[in-house]
């Protein structure tokens, strides 16, 4: 029973293990945080493998936004203190490289809460009624941490719309 359980869970991380570090690499913003918060969520669910019905992905993509919420709840009581500051990046071209490296910078300089939810809408394309409910707020709370954020993006990338809408024209 423990060997089939092990191998089902192995099967499952084989599978789906890069897909959840990506999600997991979007909410934490740098790797070494993703990957410690995706072994704790695997840790987790490992251990209530054999309760797990049906497709696993969600049980375990729940624990990843539920760890990571309650990470940025415990470093609110206990904020971090910046030492020094990067310098700005200058845009040097149209090149989606810059684009994509000043997005992954404006992205990390967001409030976690703000990033999960950005994550779980446009990442994982969910609805504002199941990003909610995984997040355990209101639809209103969702909609508002969007607004803010997208507003934070577009203060930190200058001419993202411009930039976005060029890209999609192009392909």
């Amino acid at each position: 029973m423990v060997a089939e359980v092990d191998g089902e869970f192995t099967a499952f991380v084989n599978e789906r293990g890069a897909a959840l570090l990506r999600v997991a690499y979007a909410l934490a913003g740098n790797q070494h945080a993703a990957e410690d918060l995706l072994q704790n969520a695997l840790a987790k669910a490992y251990a209530r493998w054999p309760r797990i019905r049906g497709d696993a992905e969600p049980y375990v993509k729940r624990i990843l936004y539920h760890d990571q919420v309650s990470g940025w709840r415990r470093r609110a009581r206990r904020p971090e203190v910046p030492l020094a500051e990067l310098p700005e990046r200058a845009v040097t071209g149209e090149d989606d490289s810059d684009l994509r490296l000043l997005l992954r910078d404006a992205l990390r300089a967001l409030p976690p809460r703000q990033r999960a939810v950005l994550t779980l809408r446009y990442l994982e394309d969910l609805s504002v009624e199941q990003t909610a409910a995984l997040l355990g707020c209101r639809t209103g709370t969702v909609a508002s941490q969007s607004a803010k954020a997208l507003a934070k993006l577009r203060q930190l990338v200058p001419g993202l719309d411009e930039r976005t809408s060029r890209a999609e024209v192009t392909r």
